[in-house]
């Protein structure tokens, strides 16, 4: 249902507050270039500071600007399965085409806690969802045999798979079957996953590259390996750069190098240090980006 080059898209902020007219810029770059779909309120959206008022607002900006030109995939987790579901049923109200749930975080639920968190938001929330399973995060794996039993669910139709592991992702990809779409969380290894199966990728570098991201989807789609190949080398070097510190730190940053928005992230986020922002502009310069 949801493949492609999928951005988890910045939150532009001036003087603390949303800046919602980047927003919207933001969003006709991304749809110029190719992004097939959109995330607001991802992890790289800041989502985990921004208030219920604010987490509502930047989707609603969001689908409207999108104007259903591509699919609005709106991060809805919790690591309270209450407000999960309050979240996941306002972004259904505000039109977003489906929600991204991250695995609870802190709490450290057992995989039976997992699937019933899971399983309750679904059974709640008539919308398309996707899992997130991020565990360098959130201190949690969501494991292949609990996704299988996930998959079972109608409404729940991808899983975000950002464990860094090749393996954990081809064995859901074994176990789910056609029941499931499997999507990249991790843009170095988006070409490795799609080789075995998945279907595209929830990309930070599409936040400053979007269409070469798209292209390599495009390219591996097209059967174009030789292609395929040569944009995920290309991308390796700018895509590391994106985690020189925690995200969106840097990717916030680079986007500001471009003129696109301020580089101002919340509490606890802090400015890139001055030496990882000299490499990183060094990098960006190599790309021709500034």
């Amino acid at each position: 249902m949801f493949h492609g080059s999928i951005v988890a898209i910045v939150t532009p902020f001036n003087n603390h507050a949303v800046d919602e007219e980047k927003l919207r810029e933001l969003v006709e770059f991304q749809i110029a270039n190719g992004t097939d779909a959109i995330v607001p309120c991802g992890t790289t959206g800041e989502s985990s500071t921004l208030s219920y008022e604010e987490h509502d607002r930047v989707i609603q900006i969001v689908v409207e600007q999108v104007n259903k030109r591509v699919p609005v995939i709106a991060g809805t987790g919790s690591n309270s399965t209450h407000e999960a579901i309050e979240i996941t049923k306002h972004a259904k109200e505000l039109g977003a085409d489906g929600a991204l749930l991250v695995t609870p975080y802190y709490n450290k639920p057992s995989q039976e806690g997992l699937y019933r968190h899971y399983k309750a938001v679904a059974d709640a929330v008539a919308l398309p969802q996707i899992l997130y399973n991020v565990p360098g995060r959130t201190g949690v794996n969501l494991l292949p045999e609990t996704v299988a039993r996930l998959a079972e669910h109608s409404n729940i139709v991808a899983i975000k798979e950002a464990t860094g592991s090749l393996q954990q992702a081809s064995e859901v990809l074994a176990l789910c079957g056609d029941k499931l779409d499997v999507l990249s969380g991790d843009d170095f290894i988006t070409l490795p996953m799609m080789a075995a199966g998945a279907k595209g990728v929830i990309s930070v570098t599409a936040n400053i590259m979007p269409k070469e991201v798209s292209a390599l989807v495009d390219a591996f789609n097209a059967g174009n390996m030789e292609e395929a190949r040569r944009l995920h080398l290309y991308l390796l070097k700018i895509s590391n750069a994106m985690f020189i510190e925690s995200n969106p730190v840097p990717v916030k940053t680079a986007v500001s190098l471009m003129g696109k928005c301020s580089d101002e992230v919340r509490l606890p986020l802090a400015p890139l240090m001055e030496a990882n922002k000299a490499k990183l502009i060094s990098i960006m310069k190599e790309y021709k980006l500034i």
